[in-house]
């Protein structure tokens, strides 16, 4: 993986990479309570930095590039950069469905990162 930027806490980074069909396995908590954080975080940042940047538009537009930044797709697109699909440890179900190269499952779990870099 490539994340630029290590952490002080490795633990943070084995829950960030934890899919939720793992945790069900053994009884361990997954990456949702960082995906959460990191969802919220990336927003405000998102938001803030178009805020800045693009001083004449309005509110709407803005808030269709936000959206467009954040969606499933970009952060999917971010997460296979990075390479996250080889670090996330899957339960067996998802590992035969192949939950490295979904989407949804990538979009996840670089907002789990996020979340996992922050509170680091």
């Amino acid at each position: 993986m490539k994340l630029g930027y290590t952490f002080q806490n490795d633990k943070l980074l084995k829950k960030a990479l934890t899919h939720i069909s793992l945790a069900n396995e053994r009884g361990i908590e997954s990456n949702q309570r960082l995906e959460f954080l990191g969802d919220s975080i990336l927003s405000f940042v998102v938001a803030g930095y178009i805020y800045n940047r693009f001083t004449d538009m309005d509110e709407g537009r803005l808030t269709e590039m936000r959206a467009a930044a954040v969606c499933e797709k970009s952060l999917a697109a971010a997460a296979r950069v990075m390479d996250l699909g080889s670090g996330i440890q899957f339960g067996k179900s998802e590992t035969v469905c192949g939950g490295k190269d979904k989407d949804s499952i990538l979009a996840d779990t670089f907002e789990a990162v996020l979340g996992a870099i922050y509170l680091d």
